[in-house]
């Protein structure tokens, strides 16, 4: 594996200006090329580039002072709130393969509505449509190695843009990102196949985390009437999981040992423990970090991959080194400090920081029955019934074939709103829920869950009222607990015993009068990021969503 090395950052923006960040050893490796940002240039890609670069141009930075009217509106207003950066490998909906995706789609839209300014940054693994090219690229001088050379070339990294429901959506653009699966990287980030990483995934997420430690500095975006210019140095970074945890480390030894960023923090959150970045310890030389992180790395475990004995754990580093730890639910943060076997080894690290749970809230715009392209019937709390012709169809189903199901072993969106939509009950076996945004999802369409006791399906599933708990489950994953069969089956026969009852038709109720948006969430996630005292963060001015059942947010690949 090759290393290659930074001795700066160069930014270039359409008017030509350069700016230095004079930073060292940036983690890069198996890489010696250059690109234009996009796998070719087409005509209609030339054209793209120019028409945003006399965008960038004609738009220049414009001062908006609030007016009267627009406090009382509850607008945003330029000048309160934070500077919120979220760090993610997946921001839905253009790149999502679970929680992650759905997290960074529909968190950041939310804190935008309470009046903060705010970024999200992962990478471009397809030609989005609706994100442009800001012609800012950054660029990285690479040396050679001792094990490969890759001579003098630069790496150019670009940065593509889009403005959706009031956030920016940067997306980093680099080979590393872009050409793994043609077409198809959005849904394989990690890997070509399920079990399968890719060999260079240690220097694709090095890459996004130093790209997005440059953002808020270069990129000079007018897209709000509100909010102008680069974010600056005041900045709240939100890294999610182990494939962004460098990015406190980097933030530390890059930046504010050279005097950059010294009022900013990071907030990390663990979205699933269970995937950690665990490496060779001689990889550790690989990400180019001073001697004094080694300890924040260094980890030991009983297993032979990636290989036996001593490795590197990014997120244990990312635990220790950043300000503040998240995860996305209370049971769930109390899971991880519980022992090994649920805190899958890093529950003595949690315990040394400590962690805050905040549960998930779900997109209610996408999830909505009242407005669900994919149904065909639409229907809220007052109307949870279904077709009378339908219904007679699967009842005679279940005459003609007593005892038999279908199962749908794929991820598919139309049909997965489809199935809320007309089934009766949720069975949710899971072994580990961090939080889950399965149940939240089924009790929007009135769809009654039956679930494990585990996560944050202990927080969102209320017993008796708006679902059913069937227990915690052995989390041993190698075999079937057959108590376990036994506490599934007595959890649907309840379920299924209030099947046409009035208490059936309570708890649908109760399921479809929940608050269950980003609303109440982003309160909390605002309070402790308020708490990490940013300079010149202070509460925003609440107001609605922008745009909130607009089109624009959808991402075309």
């Amino acid at each position: 594996m090759a290393t290659v090395t930074a001795s700066h950052f160069v930014s270039r923006t359409s008017h030509g200006a350069e700016t230095k960040a004079n930073l060292s050893q940036t983690g890069l490796r198996n890489q010696s090329m250059t690109h234009n940002g996009l796998r070719f240039l087409n005509k209609v890609d030339r054209l793209q580039m120019r028409t945003n670069a006399k965008a960038v141009a004609r738009n220049a930075v414009k001062d908006e002072h609030p007016t009267a009217n627009d406090k009382l509106s509850g607008k945003i207003i330029c000048g309160t709130g934070m500077n919120i950066i979220f760090v993610g490998a997946e921001v839905g909906p253009w790149s999502k393969t679970g929680g992650l995706g759905d997290v960074l789609g529909g968190l950041p839209p939310a804190m935008a509505a309470k009046g903060h300014r705010v970024m999200t940054v992962s990478a471009r693994y397809d030609q989005y449509k609706d994100a442009w090219d800001t012609c800012v690229t950054v660029d990285v001088r690479s040396v050679p190695n001792m094990q490969l050379k890759v001579g003098e070339e630069i790496l150019t990294v670009r940065f593509f843009h889009c403005y959706k429901r009031g956030v920016d959506r940067i997306f980093v653009d680099h080979p590393v990102f872009l050409e793994k699966v043609w077409g198809k990287t959005g849904s394989k980030i990690y890997g070509p196949r399920a079990g399968l990483d890719y060999k260079d995934n240690q220097l694709r997420f090095s890459l996004l985390c130093l790209a997005a430690l440059e953002a808020p500095r270069v990129l000079n975006l007018n897209s709000s009437k509100y909010f102008s210019g680069p974010y600056g140095e005041n900045v709240v970074f939100v890294a999610n999981d182990w494939h962004t945890a460098l990015l406190p480390c980097y933030l530390k030894s890059m930046y504010q040992s050279r005097g950059i960023y010294m009022s900013a923090k990071v907030a990390f959150c663990i979205h699933n423990i269970a995937y950690q970045g665990r490496f060779a310890f001689e990889d550790y030389s690989l990400l180019n970090l001073p001697d004094q992180f080694k300890s924040s790395f260094d980890f030991m475990d009983g297993y032979d991959k990636p290989v036996k004995g001593r490795k590197i754990n990014w997120m244990k580093a990312g635990i220790l080194e950043s300000h503040r730890v998240l995860t996305v639910s209370p049971y769930y943060a109390q899971e991880l400090v519980s022992g090994e076997d649920k805190g899958v080894e890093l529950d003595h690290i949690i315990r040394k920081t400590g962690i805050t749970g905040i549960v998930n809230g779900m997109d209610v715009q996408e999830w909505n029955p009242t407005t669900d392209k994919y149904i065909s019937v639409k229907y809220d709390a007052t109307t949870g019934t279904g077709k009378t012709a339908m219904e007679k169809q699967i009842q005679q189903l279940e005459t003609l074939y007593p005892g038999k199901a279908i199962g749908v072993a794929k991820f598919n969106v139309p049909l997965a709103h489809m199935i809320f939509a007309g089934a009766d009950y949720l069975l949710v076996p899971s072994r580990f829920e961090p939080c889950g945004l399965i149940q939240l999802q089924a009790m929007r369409y009135g769809t009654i869950p039956i679930v494990a006791s585990t996560g944050g399906l202990v927080d969102t599933v209320k017993e008796g009222f708006t679902g059913f708990q069937m227990g915690a489950f052995n989390v041993e994953c190698d075999t079937v607990d057959p108590r376990d069969v036994d506490k599934v089956a007595k959890g649907v026969i309840r379920a299924l015993a209030t099947y046409g009852t009035g208490a059936m038709r309570e708890m649908i109720q109760n399921c479809m009068a929940q608050d269950l948006s980003w609303k109440g969430p982003s309160t909390l996630w605002e309070k402790i990021l308020l708490s990490l005292e940013v300079a010149g963060s202070e509460p925003g001015i609440e107001g609605e969503e922008i745009a909130p059942l607009a089109k624009e947010n959808i991402a075309t690949p």
